[in-house]
């Protein structure tokens, strides 16, 4: 696991062995989100509850058949979830829950909704909902332009796609980029005699919206003499309680071909990423393999995540030829990020 302090957390769900999963834990929202859905038994009921929204890169199986553990899951439950792919996938989807049975959904007393959302050349979003209450059968909802492959954008933080080539079908790359964070120094609150309290989060959001500085912050709070109650400007605020901090961003790219130009597409839609989950499938020695299955070596990721500027790089999806020489395999990967390695060139 990756610490992305304080809001977030970030963890291959199945390590560099298993299907690629990776869990965007929000914290402070109670909620997660996944980049692909792989084998996910090993996340508990407790996260899968909280999954809002799935980002498919493709749909060979051990991307997308977790799919169903989720469904199994969370069916009855009070939640719903959105789920975003590669052009095709809302049909997939569809054939996914066309598979079962639903006659005894009427028996559930909560509604289950599935949004399925494909994104094609040039930024449309086509989409569809399936209802539980409806048998989950396919209900077409308007297509959406994106612009900039922001698939979703919320107060604190937005999600990119970017498609690269994979054989011959479109894998989505992934980004997860938190907005400027803001801290709270808990000491200067003391120091004006304030309070913690659910005005903060008002305050936050406020500073978010790009508010006018005079705009007033009213303070209400008990004390043992009894109700009090001071206004303050948002301005003055931001200056003496808050904390600006960058925001994180988290990069997720798997099942890509390694030639130069879909290397070069993948390095500028990660540049500068705080953290990239690469794919690290085939040895270098093995680089015709990796090119006949159109995946990365460990030479070539490493070289991507040294070209893109990133400040942490983590490879996965290994292949399991390589199960008894981990260490070397994360070695190769190392030495092409940190551009020691002797192994051959691999530029982008």
């Amino acid at each position: 696991m990756i610490s992305m302090k304080p809001i977030f957390s970030a963890t291959l769900v199945n390590g560099v062995w298993g299907d690629p999963c990776l869990c965007i834990d929000l914290r402070f929202q109670r909620r997660a989100i996944l980049f692909d859905i792989g084998d996910v038994s090993a996340l508990s009921t407790q996260v899968l509850l909280r999954i809002s929204e799935i980002f498919v890169s493709h749909t060979h199986m051990d991307h997308f058949a977790g799919f169903d553990h989720l469904l199994r899951v969370c069916l009855g439950r009070d939640t719903g979830i959105r789920m975003f792919g590669p052009p095709g996938f809302v049909s997939q989807v569809e054939h996914k829950l066309a598979a079962y049975t639903w006659d005894l959904l009427p028996n559930y007393a909560t509604a289950f909704t599935v949004e399925a959302h494909e994104l094609h050349e040039g930024g449309l979003l086509r989409r569809a909902r399936f209802r539980s209450s409806a048998r989950f059968q396919r209900e077409p909802l308007p297509e959406v332009a994106v612009t900039d492959g922001v698939l979703l954008a919320e107060d604190q933080f937005r999600v990119r796609a970017a498609a690269f080539a994979h054989h011959r079908i479109v894998s989505l790359g992934f980004s997860f980029d938190e907005d400027v964070h803001i801290n709270v120094w808990k000491n200067r609150l003391d120091e004006k005699g304030l309070p913690s309290g659910p005005w903060l989060s008002q305050l936050k959001a406020l500073a978010r919206q790009g508010a006018a500085e005079d705009t007033p912050v009213p303070v209400r709070w008990r004390t043992r003499e009894g109700h009090r109650e001071q206004t303050f400007t948002l301005g003055e605020l931001k200056r003496d309680v808050l904390e600006f901090v960058p925001g994180q961003r988290v990069c997720y790219v798997t099942d890509v071909n390694g030639d130069p130009l879909n290397r070069e597409r993948i390095c500028e839609f990660v540049r500068g990423a705080d953290i990239l989950f690469i794919e690290a499938v085939f040895a270098q020695a093995d680089h015709e393999l990796a090119a006949r299955k159109s995946h990365l070596t460990t030479l070539q990721s490493g070289s991507i995540a040294r070209l893109a500027g990133v400040r942490h790089a983590q490879p996965f999806h290994f292949s399991a030829r390589y199960r008894d020489g981990e260490e070397a395999h994360h070695g190769e990967f190392l030495q092409a990020w940190q551009g020691t390695s002797h192994l051959g060139r691999a530029d982008v």
